[in-house]
């Protein structure tokens, strides 16, 4: 299973078309343990380009703090699970929580 989060600064970004940066996390469902990470630069955001880009390098679930109805509804076109709000923690953080069936989910933080 591959998930996305949207970082800046090493942390969950609150607003996910703004992160600085993507950290994508190989984890291992069945043993609960994160198999490795890496770190990408995403396009420009403009509307349906995060969704076809994060569905291209197989990402099957996203963690965001926050993330609006039409995104979420592409992602969802995308066959890619959206988790929204999320705490601002660290990826590893936030993975290990979500393999743990822990991870806190708040309001969404973005409102459009």
């Amino acid at each position: 299973m591959k998930i996305a989060i949207p970082t800046a600064n090493g942390k969950l970004c609150p607003h996910f078309g703004h992160c600085e940066e993507f950290t994508f996390v190989l984890v291992d469902e069945k043993e609960k343990k994160i198999i490795s990470t890496s770190k990408e630069i995403p396009p420009p955001h403009e509307p349906g380009v995060l969704p076809r880009w994060l569905a291209e390098k197989k990402v099957n679930i996203i963690i965001a703090g926050g993330m609006g109805q039409r995104a979420q509804s592409l992602f969802m076109q995308n066959n890619i699970k959206v988790l929204v709000g999320a705490s601002i923690e660290s990826p590893k953080q936030l993975v290990l929580d979500f393999l743990d069936g822990k991870l806190q989910q708040g309001d969404n933080l973005c409102d459009h």
